[in-house]
């Protein structure tokens, strides 16, 4: 089972900065993707692309090399291999398309941030398969994006008959810990993992690293820590560290005030998007000679996005505006732009600290209404609604 509810964080991480170029040739290669010709990943890869070049036609080889493909951005974000993987499917474009085509199709889509068209072919898949526990898993995924949290929970009781305990358990959980209940979604869940541990490590990790979200929202920083430590060193075990796993960690880790360790968590990881804003917000409290160099790069990949109609971190985006540009007007725009497709927690925070420095408490207004609606009880999203009521009043 992959961590299929990391749908807005680590799965869109995104470019390196670079300035566009036009090659000279079609035969120029521009740049090689960080594989040696050693690594098991890389055997894996060319057998899969050679597999599908040998039957073009072949709607489950395709699937395969696509899902390898999609696998590979969410590890490493790098959204080349979207691409790659979109023009893998390509001979199937519609909704009569195979039904493993249909479900990466729907994995790369929410990807770009196209939930309605990803929620249709799940539709789809369920449809003919009823049974297909990952079609309901990032359904229920794309509904928490959505803050539609009684569908998400639907979606975790269809799943009943052919998923495991933990596995339904963990997804209602998921919901309940952002509507008020994040203390016993807690006890709940880490008590029947105990009971219960899954098998799986990679799974493992997901429930740990839900386990250390939970604990946060209930306020207890402590125990999230260890939670995200374990869920670092499992993945770790597994051969690379989770980057949703580090971006979570690095985030508490800056609400504590303790930049200095993010410098040395995130440290060489600059290729990715949501960890190079991460790594710039800790050398900026710290005053780290390379907070100027990382902030210059956010800014480009930023524009560069832009002018490519690509505007799928813009919570990103917000953060470094606000922070490290300085621009409370700007990073208010683009929170208020995020919100419109994207409604989880990290996104209420990231409009509500906008709102209050651009001295605009009526910007806010989406993300207050959310907080009243679901009951949120994260303790610093608490203080943030109350500064901003007050200065509406």
């Amino acid at each position: 089972m992959k961590r299929v509810f990391i749908v807005a964080g680590w799965m869109l991480v995104a470019t390196v900065a670079a300035a566009p170029r036009i090659p000279g040739a079609d035969a120029e290669i521009l740049e090689r993707l960080a594989f040696r010709r050693s690594d098991p990943a890389a055997q894996e890869l060319r057998a899969l692309r050679r597999a599908h070049l040998a039957a073009p036609g072949d709607a489950a080889a395709a699937a395969r090399l696509a899902r390898r493909y999609f696998e590979l951005a969410s590890a490493e974000g790098d959204p080349r291999y979207i691409g790659y993987a979109e023009a893998a499917l390509r001979p199937w474009p519609g909704a009569d398309a195979p039904t493993e085509v249909l479900l990466v199709r729907a994995l790369l889509r929410q990807y770009r941030h196209a939930f309605p068209p990803a929620l249709e072919d799940l539709a789809r898949v369920i449809e003919r398969d009823p049974a297909n526990r990952e079609a309901m898993f990032w359904r229920a995924a794309l509904y928490l994006v959505g803050a539609d949290y009684d569908r998400a929970r639907a979606e975790c009781a269809r799943m009943e008959p052919v998923a495991s305990r933990l596995t339904v358990l963990a997804c209602k959980s998921a919901a309940d810990s952002v509507t008020g209940g994040a203390r016993a979604a807690y006890d709940a869940l880490a008590a029947l993992m105990a009971a219960e541990p899954p098998r799986d490590p990679e799974f493992r990790v997901w429930v740990v690293t839900r386990l250390g979200e939970m604990a946060q929202r209930s306020g207890d920083d402590a125990r999230a820590e260890r939670h995200f430590r374990e869920a670092l060193e499992g993945s770790k075990a597994l051969g690379a560290a989770d980057p949703f796993v580090l971006a979570a960690y690095a985030d508490l880790l800056l609400d504590l005030g303790r930049a200095r360790e993010v410098l040395e968590l995130l440290r060489g990881r600059e290729r990715s998007d949501i960890l190079l804003v991460r790594l710039a917000l800790a050398q900026a409290a710290t005053g780290d000679a390379g907070a100027a160099a990382s902030a210059r790069a956010l800014r480009d990949r930023f524009e560069d996005a832009a002018r490519r109609g690509d505007r799928l971190h813009l919570q990103e985006e917000s953060r470094c505006l606000l922070a490290l540009q300085k621009d409370p007007k700007r990073a208010l725009e683009a929170a208020r732009e995020n919100w419109k497709t994207q409604r989880e927690p990290r996104d209420a925070r990231v409009l509500m600290e906008a709102a209050l420095a651009a001295g605009d408490a009526a910007a806010a207004r989406d993300a207050l209404d959310w907080m009243a609606r679901t009951g949120y009880e994260e303790p610093r999203y608490r203080a943030l609604a109350e500064r901003l009521r007050g200065g509406a009043k």
